[in-house]
């Protein structure tokens, strides 16, 4: 299985990026799963373009790319501060309600539905959604501040079988990275 997640980052960031699991640059997340590998799938028949050096990134960048490039460029408000996990240790900052986020969400949690694999929280998808973005240190976003969802990504969880760093495979953008 691989460990994969969708984000839209709030910090400016470059396809290939390769960061440590626990200094993440600023995001939204847009739903995690894990996938099946195609020659894990039984009879699963993956198309990808020629010369693709990650079939399975490749296959599910394009499935993910006409939602995305519908959600490109759109803004979000950054709403109150809340604490998320166990004994709400991590400190976030809500974003509001904002419909074209949940149609982005609600889409590609349908793709990834589609797709040999599962989403590992599913009660935190769809109704469940509650998009933040997580403090890292002094780096946060302050409510009411409106971020525009100009660097979309696709991110590997654990690039080559490793934990300890996560790598950006696809990144879609609106304008200057």
């Amino acid at each position: 299985m691989r460990n994969l997640i969708a984000v839209a980052f709030v910090e400016p960031v470059v396809e290939g990026l390769e960061f440590p699991r626990d200094d993440w640059p600023l995001h939204i997340t847009l739903v995690k799963f894990d996938v099946v590998e195609p020659q894990a799938a039984a009879g699963a028949q993956i198309e990808t373009p020629p010369g693709s050096g990650d079939p399975l990134a490749a296959k599910i960048s394009a499935l993910m790319a006409d939602p995305v490039a519908a959600a490109l460029g759109c803004r979000v408000r950054v709403g109150g501060e809340a604490r998320f996990g166990r004994a709400g240790s991590i400190p976030v900052n809500l974003i509001e309600p904002n419909e074209h986020l949940q149609a982005l969400h609600n889409a590609l949690v349908g793709i990834v539905e589609q797709l040999p694999g599962r989403i590992p929280t599913p009660a935190y998808t769809l109704a469940g959604y509650r998009p933040h973005v997580s403090h890292h240190g002094d780096r946060r976003l302050r409510e009411g501040d409106a971020v525009a969802l100009d660097r979309i990504a696709l991110v590997d969880m654990a690039p080559g079988g490793g934990h300890s760093t996560r790598r950006i495979l696809t990144l879609w953008t609106d304008g200057p990275a």
